[in-house]
């Protein structure tokens, strides 16, 4: 796996928009209206912007996948971070999605253990390229690379519940928002 430099971020953003267009949790977040693709880009950068700070950004070999794994033990809250914030507001959550979002985000906190972990927040794959074995590559390079540190995930994606489970994930708890929220964790070997 390749380590991603700020040049992917064009990369990165546009695998994972595409990815994750159909994903129910990250519509759960973005407004929904006709600039819905160009919200969820937005989240995207954010992430990739968070994780490039306070994290890790991969990349598989053949670039058709990545990764986004942030350790929220070392997140601070800096000027650049609050601005990250303001324009994720602003260009994907909207201001009347902001209580929606801090709910979400307060109960998914209350499910996380208060320890040092390696949070996989987003992994992806091209659409063009997925059920080639490609993202699962990917995720073993991941976890071998989490240096100790149990891996935590959340996912509204039920289908991936098997792949998840056969990378040694186990489901830990669920939090219903209108859909099902599965939280997994990786204890390192």
């Amino acid at each position: 796996m390749i380590n991603a430099k700020r040049n992917d971020k064009g990369l990165v953003t546009e695998l994972l928009t595409a990815a994750f267009n159909d994903n129910l949790s990250v519509n759960y977040i973005v407004r929904q209206d006709d600039k819905r693709e160009e919200r969820i880009r937005a989240l995207m950068d954010y992430s990739f912007e968070v994780c490039y700070r306070f994290g890790e950004v991969w990349l598989s070999e053949d670039r058709k996948a990545c990764a986004l794994v942030l350790f929220p033990h070392q997140k601070r809250i800096t000027f650049a971070s609050v601005w990250l914030d303001i324009k994720l507001t602003l260009k994907a959550v909207g201001i009347s999605g902001i209580k929606k979002v801090l709910n979400r985000k307060a109960k998914i906190k209350a499910k996380q253990p208060n320890e040092p972990m390696s949070y996989l927040w987003f992994i992806g794959v091209s659409p063009l390229y997925q059920h080639q074995g490609t993202g699962g590559r990917l995720l073993k390079e991941v976890l071998g690379h989490a240096t100790g540190l149990p891996v935590y995930l959340e996912t509204s994606t039920e289908r991936n519940l098997p792949w998840y489970e056969k990378h040694c994930f186990a489901v830990y708890d669920t939090l219903d928002l209108g859909y099902i929220l599965h939280f997994l964790k990786y204890e390192p070997k």
